[in-house]
């Protein structure tokens, strides 16, 4: 649960700072087309962050390995959706394009998860 809170709180932190190098450091490298999908990085990277420090604190306060597993899945597809987007921009490496629906499902996964974990905790 703490972790939970930790990693989200350092991965807010660390989408608002790529979030800015996308708007100001890449605007001169890459077309319009790749900063698009670095700012859908960083905006996915930094929802799931709160989403991160919301599952952190419902562990907290209701306990269970559910919401905890949720937690965990959601930083996998993180760094698998976001992750992947952000190397595809900087490198080129067209073929990432193809990863980057893997962490999709796992974020999908990570919210349903969540959801089924806190309507077993309600009943």
């Amino acid at each position: 649960m703490k972790y939970l809170l930790l990693v989200g709180a350092l991965n807010g932190a660390l989408a608002v700072i790529l979030g800015a190098f996308g708007a100001h450091g890449l605007k001169d490298r890459v077309d319009t087309s790749m900063l698009e999908v670095w700012s859908t990085a960083s905006q996915y990277h930094f929802y799931h962050a709160l989403g991160l420090l919301l599952i952190g604190l419902l562990a907290r306060q209701f306990g269970g390995a559910g919401l905890v597993t949720a937690g965990w899945i959601m930083f996998a597809g993180m760094l698998i959706f976001s992750g992947s987007l952000y190397i595809l921009v900087l490198t080129g490496q067209k073929w990432l394009g193809a990863v980057t629906p893997l962490g999709g499902l796992a974020l999908i996964v990570a919210w349903l998860w969540l959801a089924w974990s806190l309507w077993r905790n309600a009943t």
